[in-house]
């Protein structure tokens, strides 16, 4: 089979998860300005691929911005986007901010710095949101990165809690949306190779071994390489939740329980 068709073929299984989400959760409305958090990765090379493609849809009229934040890590290959973007004919903006150094001074050598750097990359990405007017913000998390998510405030925090595809903000200033929630990492890697995006990796939390979530990632991997479906399982009890059957009064009054009597 030719490339194009390969192409063709992984874009539509991609398309066709993204159309369920939106379905289910309503994540672009008609007259959305949607902003891409498009960080020079696989999932959101992706992201702005396929909802650039959605908006040639005739029954939904939205428009796409590609922010980038730019945070200063050596070696940064700062004309890869531009030069992508420019390409695709894409509306797009190229922040500049070195969160990298702030990082690097705030955290001690051999800790974990995702959770700095994502608090400080999101608090940019959320004031470059409302200076632009964007009613949504879009991100590339996928599948995967949702399921992680779960086991890793299940081991380590004892919550029942993950990504969910459509969120807002604390301060209800933001409706953030997650539109790969439903399409598998595998089925993005291929998708990515195929279209031969140009990656630019990540030196800064992207590059420490033993994080919790490669660990979250590896184990997930195993579980999928020696029992097919239980991912595929376990994803799909996100969506079948009983809160009787739990243990959290907040969700459901235990104490109104009664025998039935005649």
């Amino acid at each position: 089979m030719d490339i194009e068709n390969r192409i063709k073929i992984s874009s539509k299984k991609l398309r066709k998860k993204v159309w369920q989400a939106n379905e289910q959760f309503g994540l672009i409305k008609e007259g959305d300005k949607i902003m891409v958090c498009l960080s020079g990765g696989k999932d959101s090379y992706t992201l702005l691929d396929l909802l650039s493609t959605m908006q040639n849809a005739p029954h939904i009229n939205f428009s796409i911005i590609a922010v980038h934040l730019n945070q200063k890590q050596p070696n940064y290959p700062d004309h890869i986007l531009p030069a992508y973007l420019d390409d695709l004919q894409v509306d797009y903006q190229i922040i500049e901010k070195d969160t990298y150094s702030i990082v690097l001074d705030k955290i001690d050598i051999g800790k974990t710095m995702c959770s700095l750097c994502s608090r400080l990359r999101r608090g940019t990405l959320y004031q470059a949101a409302s200076e632009l007017g964007a009613t949504k913000i879009a991100l590339g998390h996928h599948r995967d990165d949702i399921l992680e998510t779960f086991f890793l405030n299940l081991f380590f925090n004892g919550k029942i809690e993950t990504m969910p595809p459509k969120f807002k903000t604390d301060n209800g200033k933001h409706i953030v949306i997650r539109p790969l929630a439903y399409c598998k990492e595998s089925d993005i890697e291929a998708y990515s190779a195929l279209k031969e995006f140009p990656i630019i990796p990540c030196n800064l939390c992207g590059s420490q071994d033993g994080l919790q979530r490669q660990l979250a990632k590896k184990m997930l991997h195993e579980w999928e390489e020696k029992f097919p479906g239980r991912l595929e399982s376990v994803f799909t009890s996100f969506k079948n939740i009983h809160p009787s059957h739990m243990l959290d009064t907040t969700l459901y009054d235990f104490q109104k329980i009664s025998a039935f009597t005649s």
